[in-house]
């Protein structure tokens, strides 16, 4: 199985850094992956398929309306995780990221799972390095979308919080 996954990545690791796929899969994937979501309950994700994937819950920055988005993350052990905001190498921040700064209280669900968990940006040169280095270890080549997008991609460190508000 793991022989098989490593293929499937890459065939289809390269096709997610050409343009043709920069350009469509921010418009294509979300409605995807939410009608997954509505048809099993939340316990699929079409991504999670070639890496680990989350729903993040949080609250509009400027809005304070809930959100939901579908991400990549990276766990970086003792139940932590990764996010990387970079919005398929577009030129501006996912607004999702706007909205762990104002809120930084949010939710994640796994796997129909969901849970409390408290956003950290990741900052300095070193923690952003070694953040960035697991990541790639996951998904190689994926920090090319920080290089390609012109900005400095927001990271987040998310942990559980369970006295956090969802």
């Amino acid at each position: 199985m793991a022989r098989l996954l490593q293929g499937i990545r890459s065939v289809v690791a390269p096709v997610t850094r050409t343009r043709a796929f920069r350009a469509v899969a921010p418009r294509a994937l979300p409605p995807v992956e939410r009608a997954l979501a509505r048809l099993t309950r939340g316990r699929f994700q079409l991504s999670a398929v070639l890496v680990p994937s989350l729903v993040l819950h949080t609250t509009g920055a400027r809005s304070g309306q809930p959100r939901d988005t579908y991400l990549m993350y990276t766990p970086v052990g003792d139940g932590r995780l990764v996010v990387a905001g970079t919005s398929f190498a577009r030129d501006r921040h996912p607004a999702w990221t706007y909205n762990l700064l104002a809120h930084p209280d949010a939710a994640v669900s796994i796997r129909g799972r969901r849970y409390a968990v408290r956003a950290t940006p990741v900052e300095g040169d070193a923690e952003r390095d070694a953040a960035w280095a697991l990541v790639e270890a996951q998904w190689p080549g994926y920090r090319a979308y920080e290089r390609d997008s012109g900005r400095v991609v927001r990271l987040f460190r998310l942990e559980r919080a369970d006295d956090a508000a969802p």
